[in-house]
C-alpha cells in the first residue's frame, strides 16, 4: 500500500520519462561509479546459461538486459521491461550499437511491474537493478515476478540499503544530500532527484526483503549487504 508521502505510479513515471536524458550519469555518480560492478556481481550469484530466456524488470537504459544477453547469447532471450518510454527508446537506440549477437537477444517493451504482460512460467530468470525501490506495491510486483518465472528460476535484485553501521549511515546520508541533490540542481533535476533519500527510508531492508520475497512464493531467499551495507542484492529462488 502507498503511503501518502510516496509518489504515485504516475508521479514516478513521469521523474523517470524527465531524468532519461541524464539516468546512466547520474547512476555513476549515485553509485561512485560501481554500479556496474555490482550488477555483475548480482548475475554471478544467479548464472543466466546460454539459450536461456530473461526478463529484466525495470530496465532503464538497457546495461543490465545487455550484460545478460552476452550470457544467454546467442540463442537466448532477454526482455527489458520499464514504464517509461524516454528510457526505453535510450536503451532501444542504444542496443544498436552492440553487435548482432546482442541485438538479436534483446526485445524492450513498455510495461507495469505490477500487471506483467506475459504468462505464467515464461522465463528461466529474472533481474530488477535499482528499480523495486520505486514500486508502489512491492508485494504485488514480487507476486506477478513468482508468477512469470518457471520453477527453478533465480532472480537477483538490486538496490540501495540502508547501512547498520553508524559510520556508513552518515556518509549514505551525506552522499545524498550534500553531493547528489545540489548536483541534480546543475542539471535542474533537483526535484526528481531529491525523492532518493525518503524512498530509501521507506524501503525495506535485507531481512524485510527475505520476508517479502517468501510471502511471494519464494522457497530459497537470500540478501546480501555490500558496499558496507550500503547496497544490496537480494537472490530470490521459485521452487514450487
Amino acid at each position: 500500500m502507498r503511503t501518502e508521502s510516496q509518489p504515485s505510479e504516475t508521479e514516478i513515471q513521469q521523474i523517470f520519462d524527465r531524468i532519461a536524458p541524464v539516468y546512466d550519469r547520474f547512476n555513476d555518480f549515485l553509485s561512485l561509479g560501481q554500479h556496474r560492478i555490482w550488477k555483475k556481481m548480482a548475475l554471478r550469484w544467479c548464472e543466466p546459461q546460454r539459450g536461456e530466456t530473461w526478463l529484466d524488470l525495470c530496465c532503464g537504459s538497457g546495461d543490465m538486459a545487455a550484460l545478460v544477453a552476452n550470457l544467454v547469447a546467442p540463442t537466448g532471450q532477454v526482455v527489458g521491461v520499464d514504464f517509461s518510454a524516454q528510457l526505453l527508446a535510450i536503451a532501444a537506440e542504444r542496443s544498436q550499437s552492440y553487435g548482432s549477437r546482442l541485438q538479436k537477444c534483446l526485445s524492450w517493451q513498455q510495461g507495469n511491474v505490477l500487471a506483467l504482460p506475459f504468462d505464467d512460467a515464461t522465463f528461466d530468470g529474472a533481474t530488477l537493478a535499482y528499480g523495486l525501490r520505486n514500486v508502489t506495491d512491492i508485494p504485488q510486483c514480487l507476486a506477478e515476478l513468482h508468477r512469470v518465472l518457471k520453477v527453478g528460476a533465480m532472480a537477483a535484485i538490486l538496490d540501495f540499503h540502508r547501512p547498520s553501521d553508524r559510520l556508513a549511515q552518515a556518509f549514505q546520508d551525506f552522499y545524498l544530500d550534500r553531493v547528489v541533490v545540489p548536483l541534480a540542481d546543475r542539471f535542474n533535476m533537483t526535484e526528481e532527484y531529491a525523492y532518493i533519500a525518503p524512498s530509501l527510508a521507506r524501503f525495506p531492508i535485507g531481512k524485510e526483503q527475505v520476508k517479502l520475497a517468501q510471502d511471494a512464493g519464494f522457497g530459497q531467499t537470500k540478501h546480501y549487504a555490500i558496499a558496507n551495507g550500503m547496497m544490496g542484492i537480494l537472490i530470490i529462488k521459485k521452487t514450487a
